[in-house]
């Protein structure tokens, strides 16, 4: 036998070989070809990068906020911290209990506010 001919079992083989490659190849492309699949998992990514951002964020604002409570009830003496609790309770007790006079107040109060901002923006 000379270098250039084949057995029967040894072109069954390349053959077989060179359907897998086929197939592996049809298959790589089906997938770059699947734009719903493709829009999906653009998707997806982006949804996750988002969701990672806004937990990085929560805790980026859980924590400023616990750090302004600790430095406010340093800078605050106890008595002062307690009496404001205790003012700031009773005033929405209040406020529950008698709902309007509370917008009464709240009404008029914006109302002069709005009435300062205006008559400042006009000097």
């Amino acid at each position: 036998m000379s270098g250039d001919e084949r057995t029967p079992e040894a072109i069954r083989r390349d053959i077989e070989h060179t359907r897998e490659q086929v197939a592996e190849t049809a298959a790589a492309l089906a997938e770059k070809a699947d734009v719903k699949a493709r829009a999906h998992d653009k998707v997806e990514e982006t949804k996750a990068r988002i969701t990672g951002k806004v937990d990085e964020a929560k805790s980026k604002v859980a924590g400023t906020a616990g750090t302004a409570k600790e430095k406010v009830a340093d800078a605050t003496p106890a008595s002062v911290a307690s009496g404001a609790q205790s003012a700031a309770g009773t005033a929405q007790v209040r406020a529950r209990e008698n709902p309007i006079p509370v917008a009464v107040v709240a009404g008029f109060a914006a109302g002069v506010l709005l009435g300062w901002l205006i008559a400042s923006r006009r000097s």
